[in-house]
């Protein structure tokens, strides 16, 4: 299977970013959680990952956000879960395999189930939205530690365990899980990416 590289990845970007704003936040996000996942990758207990993969799943993961975009150039907040199915349907149509399309629609959260969508009454097909392979998991586990609402800065560990605790203790648990799995980046090096210090908690 081909991977496409940075520079491709950034062309489908900026061909469906409807502004230079969406760009700037979509993108930006994209290579920052790249950043946590290339650091984490560098651990030998790592080693059996696809590196490449990953990466390109990284700054793959959040495009179904500019399809969330109104012609006002508001985001749609309301329906901003939709955005990884979003995405998938994006790199399908743009003839990627399912593979890079899951990296999409598998990474929200901690994992998301047919009972949370179900429960919590999303706009969204039920279904098991579940991280599978390691570089799913890593993708999703990357994600955690970035958000668009603080561009710029990175959630600590525990800052993220805080935020997901209101979904369940469950939730916490999966989290606790990806971190023994992957091990907790160093923030403080990537800071200065971020430009300011990671929230704490």
């Amino acid at each position: 299977m081909r991977i496409p590289g940075p520079e491709e990845i950034r062309a489908l970007h900026e061909k469906h970013a409807p502004t230079a704003e969406a760009f700037a936040s979509v993108h930006r996000h994209c290579e920052l959680v790249r950043s946590v996942a290339e650091q984490l990758l560098a651990s030998p207990r790592l080693a059996h990952l696809d590196a490449e993969l990953v990466l390109a799943g990284c700054l793959l993961h959040d495009i179904g956000v500019y399809r969330l975009y109104g012609e006002d150039g508001r985001l749609d907040h309301k329906n901003y879960i939709r955005h990884g199915l979003l995405g998938q349907e994006l790199l399908e149509d743009e003839g990627y395999p399912a593979v890079l399309c899951r990296f999409c629609s598998h990474h929200t959260g901690v994992g998301l189930t047919r009972e949370d969508v179900v429960r919590q009454n999303l706009p969204v097909p039920p279904a098991d939205y579940l991280a599978e392979t390691p570089e799913e998991r890593l993708v999703m586990y990357a994600d955690k530690f970035h958000s668009k609402s603080h561009p710029d800065r990175f959630l600590t560990p525990d800052a993220y365990a805080a935020h997901v605790r209101r979904f369940g203790e469950e939730k916490v648990t999966a989290f606790r899980a990806l971190r023994e799995e992957f091990g907790d980046p160093d923030l403080a090096r990537l800071a200065p990416q971020a430009e300011r210090p990671p929230l704490i908690g």
